[in-house]
């Protein structure tokens, strides 16, 4: 079916229910959907469907034992798709929820196998997107939802990246804007003994040190087996070469030998501003900035250039964007 590309505006007509009860329809139906979240946008599917969540692998060509994150509308639906859930969990939800923060927890045997095969745990988050939470409401089930891109493409942060890889191959996308967030949750195992977190974002471990009395960071390097989204595979790649520089000087070092290949040099605006360089795609100035845009330049500088030359950034807080810029360039640093 053809992709339909609907602009959502809340004061128009089509906008309004009209959009989400078709959206709803389609994903009772056993169809995929792309909405968007404050994170990244989704591809999503009936959660207690498997035809419906192998659709999800299919569209996205994820391998199989990559796990889904089930999307719910608040700790009232935790029930469906968790069991044991610890009061820890709980107070996370509480107090970071809606938002952008996943939980591993036990998984409740009526979400679609397909979901997280191989494990006996589900990743759960309840999203703050207006959109996302209506979505889910008019559905009435939990919702599968991996970011809306091609498996191991950049993640799509509007609805125009989704339809760049979707076009023709989705029946819906939901047009929400600009993502809020820019990069993925960040993945909080609940189920071992000293909470691990799997995969960092926007919530940091400092963050979760207010609710927790100890939290661990997941050593990857070396996965086995993906206990969460991102964590086995090859993941948010460029189409063309990106390696990232160890200092501005080996920035404009890498740029001077790459004139040839059309290079650019994706950096925060003090950044790129100290290169001096003709190509360049600003971050934006803080580093919430700069996890804001990213996936947008990346996006952005795939379009326009041949060789992406990235900021390394020296924050101690800076570990959800520099895990992103590790995977875009495979380790690559010049």
């Amino acid at each position: 079916m053809k992709v339909k590309q609907v602009k959502y505006l809340i004061k128009t007509k089509i906008g309004g229910k009209e959009l989400i009860c078709e959206a709803a329809k389609l994903l009772n139906s056993d169809e995929v959907v792309a909405f968007p979240t404050e994170t990244v946008y989704g591809l999503g599917a009936n959660a207690f469907s498997d035809i419906a969540v192998s659709k999800i692998f299919k569209a996205k060509r994820r391998p199989q034992d990559n796990p889904l994150i089930v999307h719910i509308a608040g700790i009232e639906m935790l029930d469906l798709v968790a069991e044991n859930v610890t009061s820890e969990a709980i107070k996370l939800f509480k107090e970071f929820s809606p938002g952008p923060l996943t939980l591993i927890l036990k998984k409740n045997k009526k979400l679609a196998n397909s979901v997280s095969p191989y494990l006996d745990t589900v990743g759960v988050r309840i999203p703050s997107h207006e959109l996302a939470l209506k979505l889910i409401i008019k559905t009435g089930k939990p919702l599968a939802a991996p970011s809306a891109n091609l498996s191991s493409r950049v993640s799509s942060t509007s609805a125009k990246h989704v339809l760049a890889d979707f076009d023709g191959v989705i029946p819906l996308i939901i047009d929400g804007g600009e993502c809020a967030v820019g990069i993925e949750s960040t993945i909080v195992d609940m189920t071992k003994e000293i909470p691990v977190i799997l995969r960092p974002g926007r919530i940091k471990p400092y963050d979760l040190l207010k609710i927790l009395p100890k939290v661990k960071i997941k050593d990857s390097n070396e996965i086995l087996i993906a206990e969460a989204p991102g964590m086995k595979y090859k993941h948010y790649a460029p189409l063309v070469k990106c390696v990232m520089a160890k200092d501005i000087e080996s920035a404009i070092k890498a740029y001077d030998l790459a004139l040839n290949e059309n290079p650019v040099i994706v950096g925060r605006k003090k950044y790129i501003e100290q290169c001096g360089t003709e190509n360049v795609i600003s971050l934006g100035t803080s580093l919430d900035d700069a996890e804001k845009y990213y996936f947008l330049a990346l996006r952005e500088a795939e379009q326009r250039y041949s060789y992406i030359i990235i900021e390394r950034f020296e924050e101690e807080e800076s570990l959800a964007i520099m895990n992103r810029i590790h995977k875009s360039t495979g380790g690559k640093i010049v």
